[in-house]
């Protein structure tokens, strides 16, 4: 049994940081799936090596959104692929995310357990607003700095990402629910390009826009950039026809959008430049393009060779050799929903101490601490809202607020967290029962706000916990519990919380 004194503040434990010589990224898009393997000297980021893989699995997306098998097998195919090059490395060193397509599906949760299974690393649905952060720190790496704001256009397979950034800041981010896979497959069934269908996706393009037109005008952008493969691609078909330099300009979409209708059907389509994988879905991309530009009146958008992979690197360079974002977001949290700072550091030294005690001595670090510390941090936010059932105020904002550099998951844990820290435990068993890592951190927790409910520094005793059997077991001095007969009672409250949910805690006194 490990046994600590608790006074004072403890040293902030910050990231579980090791340096790796190698990352690696997996994008799992709803076209195509990517791997970029990249290896680090100093600050930077070298590319080493890459695959791809075109799976397009926004297709596979029924009327009920669910993913039919066949998506699913081509997808797990990839990621067996993506396996062979990733085996070896280390799973910090690697991050792998999901976007539309796994945000939409409603049978993401079981594909994901096979998808896992098969790659041998956990895979992050992250939420659109995340995916267009990550997206621009791609680009921004792959171009100049300029002192100037930009517009970055991301077409992917069934989500669009419009940012505007300055330098390495983001400014403005959106996602919107428009992809060159779901609009070719809703406007342009059965290969067929023709000017109803055409004129129909262009609308609806311009539909989508139009809601975020005000406000990127208002940031406004001295240069537009188009970013992957669907930007890519215009760009060279219209470079191999003359009409442009590199760069996608609106006399040129114009030129491809007739080129398009004069072929009438995509097996038709003989367009130097157009790979032969891009081809199926180049109409619903072409008239998304041709909707932006028409929307945001613009005349000419550059290409950068940055993408979601390039970001994801970068920002995984930041987790495990620099600053995790995360951190940021946390700190941003805290001040902007007003948190005591002096009660939360409170509760976060214990847990943390609490946590290290049931551990063991000699356990090393895990993600798991940065978890319930971050947790520790931000358990009373929902104050802001209101006092009672503040840990439920405090687990929506949680699950439901844009987090940067957290993905739906992990939002997830740190709501279910915080939700746990107060009240009857029976609402926490399914989620106890899905992740096992959870109930030993709520465990922590819930002691932590138990100790220090009073909201003032206490002389605490010494404290000894240990794991035991399916639970835990505490030991606190009798004469300390007779002095504090309001943390005595929760004490023996949370043995029968624990209980109802299939675990035993012992609190032993001497």
């Amino acid at each position: 049994m490990a046994y600590f004194n608790v006074r004072g503040a403890s040293a902030r434990l910050g990231n579980i940081s090791m340096e790796y010589s190698t990352l690696g990224a997996v994008d799992l898009g709803s076209n195509s799936f990517h791997l970029a393997i990249a290896r680090v000297v100093e600050d930077q980021i070298y590319p080493l090596d890459s695959l791809r893989e075109t799976v397009r699995l926004a297709t596979g997306l029924a009327a009920d959104k669910n993913l039919d098998e066949r998506a699913q097998e081509r997808a797990l195919a990839a990621l067996k692929v993506f396996s062979e090059r990733l085996a070896g490395m280390p799973r910090q060193a690697v991050r792998v995310v999901g976007t539309n397509a796994l945000r939409v599906a409603k049978n993401s949760g079981p594909f994901l357990r096979r998808a896992q299974q098969v790659l041998g690393f956990p895979i992050e649905v992250i939420s659109g607003r995340e995916e267009a952060r990550l997206i621009y720190l791609g680009v921004a790496h792959s171009l100049p700095l300029a002192n100037y704001n930009r517009l970055v256009v991301d077409i992917g397979g069934g989500s669009t990402e419009f940012i505007v950034g300055h330098k390495l800041r983001t400014k403005a981010m959106e996602s919107l629910y428009m992809g060159c896979v779901s609009y070719t497959d809703r406007f342009f069934g059965e290969g067929r390009i023709d000017k109803k269908g055409f004129r129909q996706a262009e609308l609806a393009a311009r539909e989508q826009v139009q809601t975020i037109a005000a406000r990127y005008e208002k940031e406004g952008w001295k240069e537009a950039v188009g970013s992957s493969g669907m930007a890519r691609s215009i760009a060279e078909v219209l470079q191999k026809g003359g009409r442009g330099n590199g760069t996608i300009n609106a006399p040129g979409l114009e030129w491809l959008r007739e080129e398009l209708l004069k072929a009438g059907e995509v097996k038709k389509l003989a367009l130097p430049g157009l790979r032969d994988d891009r081809a199926p879905v180049v109409a619903g991309g072409v008239a998304i393009m041709c909707g932006i530009f028409d929307e945001l009146e613009l005349g000419e958008m550059r290409v950068a060779t940055g993408a979601l992979r390039d970001g994801v690197l970068w920002d995984l360079l930041g987790r495990v050799h620099h600053r995790d974002i995360r951190e940021v977001t946390v700190e941003q949290f805290a001040r902007r929903y007003h948190v005591d700072s002096v009660q939360a550091e409170r509760v976060r030294t214990l847990a943390n101490k609490l946590k290290a005690g049931i551990a063991g001595e000699n356990a090393s670090p895990t993600a798991s601490d940065e978890f319930l510390d971050w947790a520790a941090r931000l358990h009373e936010i929902g104050i802001s809202i209101a006092q009672g059932a503040y840990h439920k105020h405090s687990a929506y904002i949680l699950a439901n607020a844009d987090m940067p550099g957290f993905s739906r998951q992990e939002q997830g844990w740190l709501s279910n967290l915080v939700l746990a820290q107060r009240g009857k435990l029976a609402k926490m068993g399914a989620a106890f029962n899905d992740d096992g890592h959870l109930a030993p951190l709520a465990f922590c927790l819930r002691l932590a706000v138990i100790f220090y409910r009073s909201r003032r520094t206490l002389q605490l005793p010494k404290l000894a916990v240990r794991s035991e059997g399916h639970g835990w077991r505490l030991k606190v001095p009798a004469d300390w519990l007779e002095r504090n007969s309001l943390v005595a009672v929760a004490l023996a409250r949370e043995q029968q919380e624990w209980k109802s949910v299939g675990f035993d805690f012992e609190v032993a006194s001497d």
